[in-house]
């Protein structure tokens, strides 16, 4: 399958394209990015031609397109690969708002091609270990969910070329996109409707600001009500020591049950479940898996259908939860 990756950034480096070059049956021949330097460089790592114009980048052939673009390019981005008839694996958050998303789902569908979303939380071995437990009733009914993200998005300053502390591009970028539970938390948010096979029904959120400039809160709390009785939260945050030298991270998973418990933390890699039996302790993992995403990319690809990818319509409704969430936090706000 011959794959072309739209956007050269730090997500598309660290992630995407050391993938799609480790998976046997996928071909990387173009990169497309605005600033040609940036699509030179990946592509003399990785493979394939670097294109600053979207026309010759799709002239290559392709069977499918990446979007690691930032969101906002998104939507053009979606919209050209479906005018030239191909399937689309896009980065979140899937659109800068619903219109944009339902256009996006229409242009593609319209093109009888997938648009799938790159949920890469969804492939760890760590959720899919708890959608078995969940699903094996090991913990009882489900009753509640905790997912907890606090970090500094590799801090709010960094030194320019002469020395000087400016703010990061990228720490920038993501808050003006939304802020953590857009960026971040809507995989959270993915993770709760996948382990619990259910819809929202209402939700309330809360929001910090510790960073001066910006509308969206830089910590949120959100509470979601699924229906059937499953309550979830989700904590997210970007200033978790966003300005100290040597900063850390919490990022941990709970689930909670009838009969017993489940939870996983990054820190050792913990994965466990604890019930009236005892204690069901196995191997952790990152909570991320890029090659197994694209390994089932490629699946789907053959297969010509999603079989159990994230969808454009997954990728939409996370959005649009983690958007309501933080305009919620934003009205309520105490100046």
């Amino acid at each position: 399958m011959r794959i072309g990756l739209m956007g050269c950034g730090v997500v598309a480096d660290f992630g995407h394209l050391p993938a799609i070059a480790a998976t046997h049956g996928l071909e990387l021949v173009a990169l497309f990015d605005p600033i040609l330097a940036r699509a030179e460089v990946a592509a003399s790592t990785f493979g394939g031609r670097a294109f600053d114009d979207s026309e010759s980048f799709f002239a290559m052939g392709l069977d499918a397109v990446v979007v690691t673009s930032p969101a906002p390019a998104h939507r053009q981005n979606v919209l050209d690969a479906a005018r030239h008839g191909l399937h689309v694996l896009c980065e979140k958050p899937i659109a800068m708002d619903d219109g944009e998303g339902e256009e996006m789902i229409a242009a593609m569908a319209s093109a009888g091609k997938m648009l799938l979303v790159g949920f890469v939380y969804r492939f760890s071995p760590v959720a899919r270990q708890f959608k078995q437990w969940l699903d094996d009733g090991v913990i009882g009914e489900l009753r509640a969910l905790r997912t907890i993200y606090i970090w500094n998005l590799h801090g709010q300053y960094e030194q320019d070329a002469h020395g000087a502390w400016v703010e990061s591009p990228r720490f920038r970028g993501r808050m003006l996109e939304g802020g953590p539970m857009v960026d971040c938390g809507v995989h959270q948010v993915d993770l709760c409707r996948y382990w619990t096979g259910r819809e929202v029904a209402g939700l309330s959120a809360a929001g910090s600001w510790v960073l001066d400039g910006y509308e969206a809160p830089d910590a949120l709390a959100l509470h979601m009500a699924f229906k059937g009785g499953v309550s979830a939260s989700v904590e997210v945050s970007f200033s978790y020591g966003h300005t100290a030298k040597d900063p850390r991270a919490e990022f941990s998973y709970h689930a909670i049950g009838t009969g017993g418990v489940l939870r996983y933390d990054r820190e050792g890699y913990i994965l466990e479940a604890r019930n009236g039996e005892g204690t069901i302790q196995v191997p952790g993992a990152s909570e991320k898996n890029f090659r197994g995403m694209y390994e089932e990319f490629l699946a789907a690809l053959r297969a010509g259908e999603p079989g159990g990818f994230p969808t454009a319509m997954d990728g939409l409704l996370a959005t649009r939860i983690a958007r309501a969430a933080t305009e919620e936090a934003i009205a309520k706000r105490v100046r």
